[in-house]
């Protein structure tokens, strides 16, 4: 059986809806880049107006407190190591590209998962999008953002916004699902209102779940932010695509080294707040 001209079809329906959503969403394509390179050039501005020694002395010194004085004084060394390699500002773009599109992942994915903790059907209707998104090359999602928004930040940040936001939904909905029942009758026994028994009772047993969740959002989206420098985001995805049509490999090296340690400072910190007995050794 010839499907030819069903694939055909299918992909000409496909560019229509795209050709039409462009004629007519340009407004508010145009707001929404506005919006996210705006919101982006002012992160990067600000970090960069600020001497760089005091952004890595902030770093370590939330390191410090989340992980002990060790891990904080590494973790401002390493980032003056970035500084010292010429990559600072690069580094400050990845960084702001990272936490803009976590934040928009946690701002949307956590309500999701909330609810889809209280509800199956809900629950069953996502697994299947989200199984979609996680097994789909990440670099597909740069293409529709590239047709809507064009080339630069916001691109790169829409599409590292639908990777890391599967994660936050998945956890999310796990911790307010396994909430032990035993609590939440106890709960109710007591007479506890809903909003109590929900910010007293699932919000606790939940937030580890929660927690994880933003933390794997955090790796997604940095995977992704190397991906994206190819539709000129800016930071280190773009250095390391740069200096591989050049074949730099020492400045591919460097952005590399960069990255890791931009990535290992933030997972740590992350794992550390989701963890209770977390704190300054």
């Amino acid at each position: 059986m010839d499907l030819t001209p069903w694939v055909e079809a299918f992909d000409a329906s496909v560019d229509r809806a795209m050709a039409w959503a462009t004629d007519n969403g340009g407004l508010f394509f145009d707001l929404v880049r506005g919006t996210l390179e705006g919101l982006f050039d002012l992160m990067v501005d600000s970090l960069i107006f600020v001497p760089f020694w005091l952004v890595a002395i902030a770093f370590g010194g939330i390191a410090t407190r989340s992980l002990g004085w060790k891990a904080g004084l590494a973790s401002a060394a390493a980032l003056a190591f970035c500084r010292v390699m010429g990559l600072w500002t690069a580094t400050v773009e990845t960084m702001c590209l990272v936490l803009i599109s976590v934040v928009l992942a946690v701002i949307i994915g956590v309500p999701v998962g909330v609810v889809a903790g209280y509800s199956r059907r809900l629950t069953r209707i996502l697994e299947p999008m989200l199984d979609l998104i996680q097994t789909l090359p990440p670099y597909i999602y740069l293409l529709p953002a590239i047709a809507f928004l064009g080339y630069g930040p916001a691109t790169a940040i829409v599409a590292t916004f639908i990777v890391a936001v599967p994660p936050v939904v998945r956890l999310s909905a796990h911790g307010f699902r396994m909430t032990p029942i035993e609590f939440i009758e106890l709960g109710q026994a007591t007479g506890a209102r809903p909003l109590d028994a929900f910010l007293k009772i699932r919000v606790p047993f939940a937030l580890p779940s929660v927690m994880a969740g933003i933390n794997q959002s955090l790796m997604m989206a940095f995977g992704m932010v190397v991906i994206a420098g190819i539709v000129g985001s800016g930071g280190l995805g773009e250095t390391i695509y740069g200096a591989v049509r050049k074949l730099d490999i020492a400045l591919s090296v460097n952005a590399a080294i960069a990255i890791v340690i931009l990535t290992i400072i933030i997972d740590r910190i992350s794992q550390s707040a989701g963890n209770s007995n977390g704190g300054t050794r």
